[in-house]
Parts: C-alpha cells; sequence; structure tokens
C-alpha cells in the first residue's frame, strides 16, 4: 500500500514531507504535491511530517476522498520530482482545513 496526498494539501503545499521520503516519490504541481504509489515503499514517514495531515495510507483515505489515490498516480507521473523543503504556499494557512478543494488544484 503506498501513501496518498490528499485534500487538504491543495493550495497548501507544505513540503515537510519530501524531506523525510527515502526513495523521493513525491511529485510537484503549482498547488499540490503527489506521490507515486509505484515507488512509495510504505514506510510511513511522511504523514506524521505533513503539518495539516493530508497524507493517509491507501486503505485509510477517506471515502469522500477515494479520487485522490488515482490522482496521486496520474499527477505523479505528469510532474517533476520534488526532494528538497520549500516555503508552503503564501496563503496555505489560510487553506488549511478548507472542504472540498478537488476544484482548485491546478494540474
Amino acid at each position: 500500500m503506498a501513501f496518498v496526498v490528499v485534500d487538504n494539501c491543495v493550495r497548501c503545499k507544505h513540503t515537510d514531507c519530501v524531506e523525510v521520503c527515502p526513495v523521493d516519490c513525491f511529485y510537484e504541481g503549482p498547488n499540490f504535491l503527489a506521490i507515486n504509489p509505484d515507488e512509495c515503499i510504505d514506510c510511513g514517514l511522511c504523514e506524521p511530517e505533513c503539518p495539516v495531515n493530508a497524507i493517509y495510507e491507501e486503505n485509510e483515505v477517506p471515502a469522500d476522498q477515494k479520487q485522490y489515490i488515482a490522482l496521486n498516480a496520474e499527477l505523479a507521473a505528469k510532474w517533476p520530482n520534488i526532494t528538497k523543503k520549500k516555503d508552503a504556499l503564501p496563503d496555505a494557512e489560510k487553506w488549511d482545513g478548507v472542504p472540498n478543494k478537488l476544484q482548485y488544484l491546478e494540474k
């Protein structure tokens, strides 16, 4: 089982998780991060590092966010790899906890 980045990452994009990933399986889009499920080794190091609780083990993704499982695979295949921590988006704090942000995800 891979880990999955879900809704609360949209428009926040904290990258604390990236630094602890031993296999560099994170990919960066304009306002979201994705995990490549074929590269993730299910170590779980990223999950507690996310300050907005936007990373779940695949079998624990909330029912209303299951679409993010396929979306992570799709986006990781076309976005560039990210291996170093960067600043979160400028208005990340404002977007933390806002529900149903899929409409704002920039591909």
